[in-house]
């Protein structure tokens, strides 16, 4: 999949994770799609979202005006605490269900290599 990403330049400057540096708030795994259908999954989660929703609204604006296309695969909650190095990933959304906790968990690990990431199935 890593070579066929690579082939949609657009898709490629897609970062994988964009999340808050720090507190309490909702994420969602979106499947970005560019031209002959590479795809890759990314992680968005910011605390200015009150609804996954709008989260996902404005990565498809985003996205949309690089000529890519995307859908939510589900979300959840982060729990971001900088000082301790700690990332929770857990929780779903209710209009979108459960994002794959594992999906992002891998994710964040890439991004964030020096810290602990967990997620469980528990908890809104």
């Amino acid at each position: 999949a890593r070579a066929a990403a690579m082939a949609d330049p657009a898709l490629s400057r897609v970062p994988d994770v964009q999340i808050d540096g720090d507190g309490v708030f909702k994420y969602v795994l979106v499947r970005v799609r560019g031209a002959g259908a590479p795809a890759k999954d990314v992680v968005r989660g910011h605390s200015w979202a009150e609804y996954h929703a709008d989260l996902f609204e404005r990565t498809a604006e985003e996205l949309a005006r690089h000529g890519l296309s995307c859908e939510c695969l589900g979300g959840g909650r982060l729990s971001h605490r900088p000082e301790e190095r700690k990332i929770h990933v857990y929780g779903y959304s209710v209009g979108f269900g459960r994002a794959d906790h594992a999906v992002t968990t891998e994710k964040l690990k890439a991004e964030y290599p020096d810290y602990e990431i967990t997620w469980a199935d528990e908890g809104y």
